[in-house]
């Protein structure tokens, strides 16, 4: 599943069409990814408006067109985005494509765990609000907050609590893996029993992948470097990067998780 710096290199690919004005719109109404939202409306709303700037928070984006309209994207499990030339033909899991007199904007997810969703107004839309949760790199994401939210979830393992997107936006599978492995804990640790300073090395090194991701892979997708645990966690006989011992894995909060068994207490 896209995680926060994913999110953001998709977001960028739409950027590509940033003042253009929408000439047409093609989609699958009838497409799970549209439930809830009002596909005639969309249709008819985009159409001739300019796409004026967008964001993105945590695993979902905005994009802000004229007159008060806006479109919401989640990739889900499979979504990808992408600007294509303006003959592009849409193919069959092309589920929104934005045609610009320059390119052509395409929302592609063939599972369909991702959503689309559609505002238009002054006020603010229900599913992006100023109550949603702090950005890891913004300064909101304070020792403070993240203390208080691991009080809460005292009696979770600290990697299904990693994976709340109420308190850790955009963190996913792999950021909370490669989180832990640097603050040296066991996912599987619960988090009521962590101490200080283990919870010290986890906020540090939660700021720092969510940051070193989105300054890597969030640009250009590039793989970070050879030192990231992301880049063996799924090889057979992948290795820690630090000691070389041969990776665990099991299911924790209800996803794979691998970690080095040496190094994580």
């Amino acid at each position: 599943m896209p995680e926060l710096a994913e999110v953001e290199f998709y977001r960028r690919q739409w950027d590509a069409g940033m003042r253009e004005t929408v000439l047409g719109v093609a989609l699958h109404a009838e497409k799970r990814i549209f439930r809830g939202t009002n596909t005639r409306a969309l249709v008819r709303a985009l159409s001739g408006k300019r796409l004026l700037r967008s964001e993105a928070r945590g695993k979902r984006m905005l994009f802000r067109f004229s007159d008060d309209n806006c479109l919401g994207l989640h990739l889900g499990m499979s979504g990808k985005m992408w600007s294509a030339p303006a003959d592009y033909r849409a193919e069959k899991h092309d589920h929104l494509v934005l045609s610009l007199a320059k390119r052509t904007l395409v929302f592609r997810d063939a599972r369909q765990f991702g959503r689309v969703q559609f505002h238009h107004g002054k006020n603010t839309q229900p599913w992006w609000s100023d109550d949603d949760p702090p950005e890891i790199i913004s300064p909101g994401f304070t020792r403070a907050f993240f203390d208080r939210f691991l009080i809460r979830h005292a009696k979770a393992p600290i990697k299904a609590v990693l994976l709340m997107q109420s308190g850790f936006s955009g963190i996913g599978n792999w950021m909370a893996d490669e989180i832990l492995w640097r603050a040296k804990v066991l996912p599987a640790h619960r988090t009521g029993k962590l101490t200080a300073r283990q919870r010290a090395l986890i906020y540090r090194a939660t700021r720092f992948v969510a940051r070193e991701a989105l300054r890597i892979i969030g640009r250009d997708f590039s793989d970070p470097p050879p030192s990231w645990l992301l880049n063996v966690r799924w090889a057979r006989a992948g290795r820690c990067p630090r000691d070389g011992t041969t990776l665990k894995r099991a299911t924790v909060g209800g996803r794979t998780t691998a970690w080095c068994a040496r190094c994580q207490h």
